[in-house]
């Protein structure tokens, strides 16, 4: 990824993305209620002070399982349907099939270039996004534990599942040929996802049968992992507070408060397990946003711009540009293409 110019030398401040680091152009209250405030963080300091503070737990909001149906099949195609897949995470598993191209996928730790003819696995609670700078085609399939079986008392749910989606136990993330067990994981996969898209009753029976399969060969060399991803935790609440204020003026002071850590250290750990730096990231997050509104909405491009996050339409153009390669009106036109050709081709 390219590396942007953020700093606005006329007003002292990151005001494409909306990052405003000048104090100055953060605090414009009255004095007394500026003062009520600094009282307030004053009393809650001293109150928090030596205490652990938990990380916020802000979960994707997309619900991808029912009772009825334990799972949700994706045909994803960046950048035709979305420009990238932000930092997120979930309570289900998910399954990803590279059908073309390649991304850099971060899965917790893991960072790596997933090519066609790959399977990406990511495990219950893990943060991962998808980035890419090219054509990339692939099928998900987000599903939960129910899928493998009613009963939490049977042995192989306590021994062999339950580790998995509490992260006591990890299996590998990045499946490509390489892999001793490639060949037989990646028909047993082709399998799972030709079972989603016919999307009948007993067509989901094939599937637990496949999943069991999958999931019984990945484990032959699983190891011990970290709890709920302890070591990814620490910038969770930043990524909560982007979801939550990406329409407002983020601070980077804002973001460091949200984890409790100083603002150099804050951007080298968000870097470290996000990819990007937090500028970057709400930019991104921005026009991911922006771009779904686009292609699903009547809004004029002005509208969505400001409802973005962005303070100009200007701005908003040049950042749509460098990002998806294209203006806000050509891919508003592609976009609909694009759906149109979907729907002529499930007719």
């Amino acid at each position: 990824m390219s590396k942007y110019k953020l700093f606005d030398h006329n007003n002292n401040s990151f005001e494409d993305f909306g990052i405003v680091l000048s104090a100055g152009n953060i605090i414009s209250y009255h004095t007394t209620a500026y003062l009520l405030i600094l009282y307030y963080f004053l009393i809650l300091s001293y109150f928090l002070k030596g205490k652990p503070m938990k990380s916020i737990q802000s979960k994707e909001n997309r619900i991808h399982v029912s009772d009825e149906k334990p799972f949700s099949f994706y045909e994803c195609i960046i950048p035709d349907l979305f420009p990238y897949v932000p930092m997120h995470w979930h309570e289900e598993f998910e399954i990803n099939f590279i059908i073309d191209g390649y991304a850099e996928f971060i899965c917790g730790e893991e960072r790596f270039t997933a090519n066609k003819g790959d399977i990406v696995i990511t495990q219950p609670n893990v943060m991962h996004s998808i980035y890419t700078d090219s054509r990339q085609v692939y099928d998900t399939l987000v599903f939960g534990s129910a899928i493998f079986g009613e009963s939490q008392e049977d042995r192989y749910i306590k021994k062999c599942i339950i580790p998995l989606i509490d992260g006591s136990m990890s299996i590998q993330t990045h499946i490509s040929p390489e892999h001793c067990y490639y060949s037989e994981i990646k028909t047993i996969t082709e399998n799972i996802f030709s079972c989603a898209r016919g999307d009948l009753p007993h067509l989901d029976m094939l599937m637990r049968g496949e999943l069991l399969r999958l999931f019984w060969l990945l484990e032959t060399d699983a190891a011990e992992g970290t709890p709920e991803n302890e070591t990814s935790d620490i910038i969770r609440p930043a990524l909560t507070y982007i979801k939550e204020h990406f329409k407002e003026p983020v601070s980077i002071r804002q973001l460091s408060d949200s984890v409790h850590l100083s603002q150099s250290y804050f951007m080298n750990q968000f870097r470290r397990y996000v990819g990007f730096s937090a500028s970057e990231y709400i930019s991104h997050y921005r026009i991911n946003y922006a771009c779904k509104k686009i292609a699903d909405s009547e809004s004029s491009i002005s509208e969505i711009a400001f409802d973005s996050g962005f303070r100009n339409l200007s701005n908003f153009n040049r950042h749509f540009y460098r990002i998806m390669g294209c203006t806000p009106m050509e891919y508003r036109k592609k976009s609909r293409t694009q759906r149109i050709q979907t729907t002529r081709q499930s007719d």
